[in-house]
């Protein structure tokens, strides 16, 4: 299931990325606009500022900004910073791979072939997906 961080996240991305212009958007016209809790948001923003995906102005024209264009911010990247291993389980994952404890050998295992399956489906939906496919109006 999708956080509420990471829901908001793409909530907040997409409200930036339809703005016209290079001008900082405020965390409270986002929250407003987006009805997202100002603390909460505020929170969320400075996470993907540190990842590289928004930037930030301070000062009365102040607030958040795409580093860069809507068509190169791919959700994987905004997935795994939001919402941590893209894989349900650890035994799957690419880039966060843990061996599960109760699994004495996964290439027997039917789940971690199910899970295979689903990380790829996934993947390939998020590679293939941009902010600025999520913000086309």
């Amino acid at each position: 299931m999708l956080s509420k961080k990471t829901k908001y996240g793409l909530k907040a991305l997409t409200y930036i990325a339809r703005k016209k212009g290079d001008a900082p958007v405020r965390v409270s016209e986002i929250a407003e606009s987006e009805n997202i809790p100002p603390k909460f948001l505020e929170s969320i923003l400075l996470t993907l500022r540190k990842s590289g995906v928004l930037g930030s102005k301070k000062g009365k024209h102040g607030g958040y900004y795409l580093r860069q264009d809507s068509t190169e911010v791919k959700m994987t990247d905004v997935m795994r910073v939001l919402e941590g291993p893209i894989a349900m389980v650890p035994c799957v994952s690419l880039n966060f791979y843990e061996k599960c404890d109760d699994c004495p050998d996964e290439n027997l295992c039917s789940v971690n072939k199910l899970m295979i399956q689903v990380r790829d489906n996934t993947l390939k939906v998020f590679r293939s997906t941009t902010l600025a496919d999520l913000s086309a109006t």
